[in-house]
């Protein structure tokens, strides 16, 4: 079994040595107005000046944007890197750990392309930009965008960096790329459960319309697919896994659970780990005979 844990707990201290750097900059901030404005967001982290603590709800604000979120971010992708820690490449974790992070900031612009209809936009005064992940993505400047590479790159080497320091459990041999597919049904099911709670909520119980009409209308459509496409999508992901638990391939259920979780744009982490492991469930154990050898 992947070694979650470390993974972990590697994840959630990159998050609080991001939180302590977010403290900091916030000091700077306040006495010498020196920090760039679009590095900070780019960053993805929130300025506060001392005063402002005083205000119990400003506090509330800053735990529920910024600390439960980049903890959570953490958690992520510590699983993450666990779960793909023997298939990515590199000669030592923080190699590896730049890898995925590099590879999850290119999905999280893809997720924003695919869920975004127009590079950029505004509506109300709201511009087009999201968290994803490990890193800022913003749509309406290129600076705020170079700045969350250079965040992200720095989160993936602060994760192996920690992972190298952490005390190593030994993990049991399993078929390839079932950790893999653990991570995206779990992934995939609290994705589709707050969808489906935030659906009831919405259009069960106050008779909201499915899709609003106005600039986020293919964000409307993206959300309804999860509903009602992510579910199957999730259940063929958990098909796959129940399949390499019993030490088969789950290549076939886990591509199809992929590839509709992906769709849907919303899932599109848990649907590329779903396929990432289908792949890998489909090659043999070290040590596995094949039809020749069994034949002879």
């Amino acid at each position: 079994m992947a070694d979650f844990k470390r993974g972990i707990k590697a994840g959630v201290a990159t998050a609080g040595i991001y939180l302590a750097i977010s403290a900091i900059l916030g000091v700077i901030y306040y006495f010498f107005s020196i920090v760039p404005h679009f590095f900070l967001h780019g960053t993805g982290l929130t300025l506060f000046t001392w005063e402002a603590l005083m205000y119990p709800s400003f506090v509330i604000t800053l735990i529920l944007t910024n600390i439960v979120p980049y903890i959570v971010r953490g958690i992520i992708f510590g699983v993450v890197f666990a779960a793909l820690y023997n298939f990515l490449p590199g000669t030592n974790s923080i190699v590896k750990g730049v890898v995925l992070s590099s590879f999850l900031w290119i999905v999280a612009v893809i997720q924003v392309i695919y869920t975004t209809p127009g590079w950029a936009w505004h509506a109300d005064g709201i511009s087009g930009s999201g968290t994803y992940y490990s890193g800022m993505i913003s749509l309406s400047s290129v600076w705020p965008a170079l700045a969350g590479i250079i965040s992200t790159l720095v989160f993936g080497t602060l994760v192996g960096a920690i992972w190298n320091r952490l005390k190593a459990k030994k993990v049991t041999e399993e078929r390839k790329g079932r950790p893999v597919l653990l991570v995206s049904f779990i992934l995939g099911g609290l994705m589709w459960a707050l969808s489906a709670i935030g659906f009831a909520i919405g259009v069960v119980i106050r008779g909201a319309p499915l899709i609003e009409p106005g600039p986020f209308w293919w964000y409307g459509v993206l959300y309804v697919s999860v509903v009602f496409l992510g579910l199957p999508g999730w259940v063929l992901a958990f098909a796959a896994w129940r399949e390499t638990k019993r030490g088969e391939s789950g290549f076939k259920w886990g591509m199809c659970g992929g590839v509709i979780m992906a769709l849907t744009g919303l899932m599109l982490l848990p649907g590329i780990l779903a396929i990432i492991g289908g792949v890998f469930s489909g090659r043999k154990p070290v040590g596995e005979p094949g039809a020749a050898a069994i034949g002879q």
